[in-house]
Parts: structure tokens; sequence; C-alpha cells
């Protein structure tokens, strides 16, 4: 299968080859598209055989559901049921954006988008391409990220062709995606709201909507055995470069210390090392040294970049430091436990 690269600018999207991509999709084609979060990789959401082109294509497993992508606010009364109020409060105040909400599905969604579950995961993008996409298309567009599973999200079209040339038919080519991360993911479905997967909407941004709102037990490091997988992120491992990331958890001076300790291991063993946001870490034979920012904003929109560099360095072995786990940090937290290999703590 040959992959086609459309080049789209996000701030002047060009009708004509939206609509070609959209052809694509209403025939039962799939094609990565940039969101404001992560690319994806989407199929006509009412398509099951479709859909399964995306679980091939990624070599996905079939109990991890896919998120649906709306371009209006009210679709959501066509795809869902029995909505609750504090459903339209987030809606409200968060789309378009990066909240994907959990609801009971309506009769027309396929099975297959839902891992089997009567549940379904929606959101509508911010991104104008996305958004441009599903208008053209006229129907739901159902995308996981765009890559192959299990590695790191895409934030630049050249990462989907790594990872998925020649499997699908297009990729719309928008720049970077602004955060970098994939969406928050809160269940309604539950007695209390519960956040399955953090991302840029923070527990305490959904706390001042919400009267009541809990972590999944599994984000809080508690033991839950997962039998039913309502959203994505939650029951694989998820977001690894090929390399190995080891992450230190400890005040400076220890991380410091652990950090030069390991340097000295792996270059005795003659791998190639890199190190993510160590200023006291210089460039070298074997450590490449990659600053990826001082906010949580900048450390979002460049960790899987970084990732994938790496990568594209033949560098073995990842290390980095913790980040504070407050708002977007729990998120970047999260994302960077479930690549780890190895967790270091003092």
């Amino acid at each position: 299968m040959y992959t086609r690269i459309v080049v789209v600018n996000p701030k002047k999207t060009t009708p004509k080859k939206i609509k070609e991509c959209a052809s694509i999709l209403r025939k039962g084609g799939i094609v990565a598209f940039p969101t404001e979060t992560v690319y994806g990789l989407g199929a006509d959401g009412l398509n099951p055989n479709a859909i399964k082109k995306i679980f091939k294509a990624k070599n996905r497993p079939s109990d991890n559901p896919l998120i649906f992508h709306i371009s209006n606010k009210d679709d959501i009364k066509k795809f869902t049921k029995n909505i609750p109020p504090n459903a339209e409060k987030l809606i409200e105040k968060f789309w378009p954006g990066p909240l994907t909400l959990i609801l009971k599905k309506s009769s027309i969604i396929p099975k297959i988008a839902t891992g089997g579950l009567n549940t379904i995961a929606i959101r509508m993008p911010s991104h104008k391409i996305a958004l441009s996409l599903i208008n053209s298309l006229g129907s739901p567009i159902v995308a996981p990220s765009a890559n192959l599973f299990g590695k790191p999200s895409p934030t630049l079209a050249k990462h989907v062709l790594t990872d998925l040339n020649r499997k699908i038919n297009a990729i719309i080519d928008g720049g970077n995606s602004v955060i970098g991360i994939e969406s928050t993911i809160l269940d309604l479905t539950t007695n209390t709201p519960t956040i399955l997967r953090p991302g840029k909407i923070s527990y305490l941004e959904l706390k001042k909507i919400l009267k009541k709102v809990k972590y999944h037990p599994s984000l809080l490091g508690k033991k839950s055995k997962i039998t039913k997988v309502k959203s994505p992120g939650m029951k694989y491992k998820h977001y690894s470069p090929n390399a190995k990331i080891i992450l230190i958890q400890g005040d400076l001076k220890y991380s410091q210390k652990v950090i030069l300790q390991l340097i000295k291991k792996f270059q005795s063993e003659k791998k190639s090392i890199g190190v993510i946001n160590n200023k006291n870490i210089k460039n070298s034979n074997h450590v490449k040294s990659k600053f990826i920012g001082t906010t949580k904003n900048l450390i979002a929109h460049n960790l899987y970049k970084s990732f994938r560099e790496f990568d594209e360095q033949k560098v073995d072995v990842i290390i980095m430091r913790e980040v504070d786990n407050s708002n977007l940090g729990f998120a970047i937290m999260n994302r960077l436990k479930k690549a780890a290999s190895e967790i270091i703590s003092g």
C-alpha cells in the first residue's frame, strides 16, 4: 500500500485536500491526521470494516477501545444515550479540547470500536484540520494515536511515517501537535466521575466543575485488576521507545548521584546513553543530552519527540528524572511510568 503525504497548513486549511482525505475515509480507508494532543489514525466511526484496519495497522489488541471524534457538540446526542447533567457542564467548559468522556453508547456505534462494551469514549478536538476532516466526512472519526501499538505517540507526521508507512492510506501533515500527550479521559458512567487517563485537563480543573471526581486506583499505584478496558492507556505497556527508559525518583542531589552512576555503568558496557533535562550532563561519544524544557507544557510537548529522536540516534538507554506530580505533571509522570523499564527511587 502506498501511503500518501498530504501537507496542510493548520492556520489555513485547504478544502480540496481535506475533501480528498475525507473521500479516502468514506471509501473505508484509514488516514492519520493532527489533533491538538497527538496525531490520530482515523477511520469512519460507523464503518466496522474500516475500524478493523486500524487494529491491523497498529497491531492493537481488540479489547482496547478507540476514541470517537466529533466536530459539533450537539453530535454527542447521536452517538450516546443517558447523558448525565454533569456531562453538559464539562462539554460547555472544555469542548472543543483535550477531554474525552466515557458515556453509554447508542445502538449505531459498532462494538468493534468499544472493545465490545456498552460505553463509548468521545471527544471534540480543537484542531482546525481535525474538525475540517470530520465535517467533510459527515460522520464521527474513530482514532487512536497514529503509531505502532506500545510505541510513543506521534507529534509530527514523520513519526507516523516511521511507524505506519505502507500500512495506511494517507497522512495529513499539519505540523507539530501543540500539547504533545493524549487527552484526559473521564468516566461518567460510574457513581463518582473517574479519571481513567490523566492529561492536559487536570483533576483540579475537573473538580471545579464537578462536586466529586476521583482517579482510577491504577493511577495511584494501587493494585487494581483491570478486566474490562473502558479507555485507552489502562491495561497495556504504552509510550515506549526502542531504548530502555530508566526513571529516577528522588530529590535533586540523589537523582544527580544516581544518573552519574548509571552513566558510568552503561559506558563501561559500551552502551549509548540518552539523558533528558539535565544541564549538568554534556554531550560526548557515548552520552547524548537533550533539554526539553523547564515548564510542564514544554516537557509534555517535547517528551515523545525526544524519545523518537533518541531512537533515531540508536540510543540504548534513556535516563530521566521525575517531574513535579501536580496538574499536568501527573499526566507526564503517568506516561513516564508506563514507558519505563525501570524506576529507581530514593
